[in-house]
């Protein structure tokens, strides 16, 4: 290649380098190419179109959120319904009450050889009474000394299931979420299986190792039982396993024993879960029937769970009375520890 072509070639590829950048042409906006007024026209346009909308997605949450605000004050309602009217009707006087019920009882089976039969006239329920009268909490709590019998049955037997619980529940579930022994999960799903199952299903069971250890008609046939129940081991190892492993291992560093772990990180953490678990495993075994009455052949043993079913219907007004008296310990717990019940199980990873 002569010298000619090769500097004509030099001369192009030096003009070429110097003409890469070609400036771009300059494009007009949809708003710049509009003027003042089209421009605060478009805008104001837009503003009632965001505004209309703003206003329909207002309009449709605050139904849906009246509509679920009257089907939780329906609920609600009806939920409290029963509490009212067994606390205001056992301020009635016992006239007023076989005014009340009166038709109602007469058509039940036990009244009839022939069985229910269809009510003669329409009841007239009376929630308020008309004339307020507390003889029958004197004669509950003054004239007979059963009900006071069976509400110490009650504590003496719900009072140890609980702490027990909470003991061997706070023990299990922190090795549960501590420990990765083998068969760990094998033995933890063991326990998941037991609380799936009716405590129905575990009654003969328990009343044939309670026969076989001499502890029939006690209460520790029914403390022992209750003692190792699994819910507890459950709802507080699914609780346990939240806390951070960084916690651990920093108490670790410093020198903390296992037991100092477990009193001053695991238990403090768990405040809240073991505030809701006592809580519903008193209402739960504050309400147990079925234990005391297989399980406890004397009837001076029985709670007053037990004693609830036994008053007859000549005495309706002092099983009023009784009712009422009988739901102010579990309602008085649950109002204390309310705050502690809805963190506890929202935290705890139960659905």
């Amino acid at each position: 290649m002569d010298n000619s072509i090769r500097e004509q070639r030099r001369a192009a590829a030096t003009k070429a380098r110097r003409h890469v950048y070609v400036e771009t042409p300059k494009f007009t906006s949809y708003f710049e190419s509009m003027s003042d007024a089209e421009r605060e026209a478009f805008f104001k346009k837009e503003k009632k179109r965001s505004a209309r909308a703003i206003k329909r997605r207002t309009a449709r949450h605050n139904f849906v959120l009246g509509i679920g605000v009257l089907i939780a004050i329906a609920v609600c309602v009806l939920a409290l319904i029963p509490i009212f009217f067994t606390f205001l009707n056992s301020f009635m006087s016992s006239a007023e009450i076989k005014d009340n019920y009166g038709v109602i009882f007469q058509s039940l089976s036990g009244h009839n050889s022939s069985g229910g039969q269809y009510l003669s006239k329409t009841p007239s329920l009376k929630m308020v009474p008309q004339y307020v009268t507390i003889d029958q909490y004197k004669d509950l709590l003054l004239m007979s000394p059963t009900y006071l019998l069976k509400f110490w049955n009650s504590i003496i037997l719900v009072v140890p299931i609980v702490f027990g619980q909470m003991v061997v529940a706070c023990l299990a579930s922190y090795s549960f979420a501590r420990y990765r022994m083998k068969r760990r999960e094998v033995l933890f799903f063991s326990y998941i299986i037991l609380m799936l199952m009716p405590f129905q299903v575990t009654l003969v069971p328990n009343y044939m190792i309670a026969d076989k250890l001499g502890i029939l008609n006690t209460n520790w046939a029914i403390i022992l039982p209750g003692v190792f129940s699994t819910f507890a081991i459950f709802l507080l190892t699914k609780y346990m396993r939240q806390i951070p492993s960084a916690y651990i291992e920093a108490a670790k560093l410093d020198g903390a024993s296992e037991w100092q772990i477990f009193t001053q990180i695991a238990l403090p953490t768990c405040k809240s879960a073991i505030f809701a678990l006592t809580i519903l495993l008193f209402i739960d075994y504050w309400n147990m029937v079925e234990q005391p009455l297989v399980l406890l052949t004397d009837a001076e043993k029985q709670p007053l769970s037990v004693f609830l079913s036994q008053i007859n219907e000549a005495e309706i007004g002092i099983a009023f009375a009784a009712s009422a008296l009988y739901m102010i310990p579990p309602l008085l717990i649950f109002l204390w520890g309310e705050e502690y019940l809805v963190e506890g199980i929202s935290r705890s990873g139960v659905k």
